[in-house]
């Protein structure tokens, strides 16, 4: 049988991704789009006061292309509080416009191929990574990944030393990116269709196609790595909701 490797898992994600009905929301009144708004910031705001108690997270992004138009990030203690949130959102005024493009249901996980010094749980360290706030950088670059599983190469099937290796090798390449691009790493394997989800943050957008260039070129993703849709994303800070929905 083929080792495992351990994985320490923390808060739940939820990547949201909707469209937006912009002829319906152009011919509502300018009432129902002032209570809309009003009550979309104030939800917005309860999300606020869960992050400032450190029991979650949450950004929301205006997303560059065809594929969505907003994009809620969202972390959460538990499965239940992602299901509580989504339905609290879809029940608001503003959801009458929204329709649903695409999303992503995982937990954030950090790895190990080699055995920690202290118990991860008790390290600050890891806790900071396990538990994070969603970094403030002013994009946001969201994809999913999974390993192949191919008759001939079978990521699986690899010994735990072998996979070890290609994921050290894929570290090393991207360090040089530490400071610019920050990530959070999500696993999703029984969660959502692919194996992992892969949040990068940025202040300048082309870090993005850098980092995953280069790092194409390692094994463990030239010959492994199974890629979903790329979406990328503007930061939507509260102060400039208005603007967005432009009332």
């Amino acid at each position: 049988m083929v080792e495992t490797v351990q994985t320490y898992d923390g808060w739940y994600a939820l990547h949201d991704f909707r469209t937006m009905d912009w002829e319906k929301w152009q011919l509502s009144s300018e009432q129902d789009k002032k209570e809309a708004l009003h009550e979309f910031k104030e939800l917005i705001g309860t999300w606020q006061n869960q992050a400032d108690q450190k029991k979650g997270s949450h950004a929301l992004y205006t997303i560059v292309g065809q594929k969505a138009d907003l994009m809620f990030m969202v972390l959460r203690p538990t499965m239940q509080d992602l299901n509580h949130l989504e339905n609290e959102l879809n029940r608001t005024k503003i959801a009458r416009y929204f329709k649903p493009a695409y999303s992503y249901v995982s937990i954030i996980e950090k790895s190990s191929y080699t055995k920690p010094d202290i118990n991860p749980y008790e390290d600050p360290n890891m806790l900071s990574k396990l538990f994070p706030s969603i970094p403030e950088e002013d994009y946001i670059c969201f994809y999913p990944m999974s390993k192949l599983r191919g008759e001939t190469n079978n990521w699986f099937t690899l010994p735990k030393a072998e996979r070890g290796r290609m994921m050290f090798d894929h570290i090393k390449t991207s360090k040089p990116f530490t400071e610019q691009v920050k990530r959070i790493i999500t696993g999703s394997i029984g969660l959502d269709d692919y194996e992992w989800g892969v949040s990068l943050f940025c202040n300048d957008p082309l870090q993005f196609k850098k980092l995953i260039y280069d790092t194409r070129f390692d094994e463990v993703s030239a010959k492994y790595g199974i890629f979903g849709s790329f979406y990328i994303g503007c930061r939507l800070v509260l102060d400039d909701i208005e603007s967005f929905f432009v009332i």
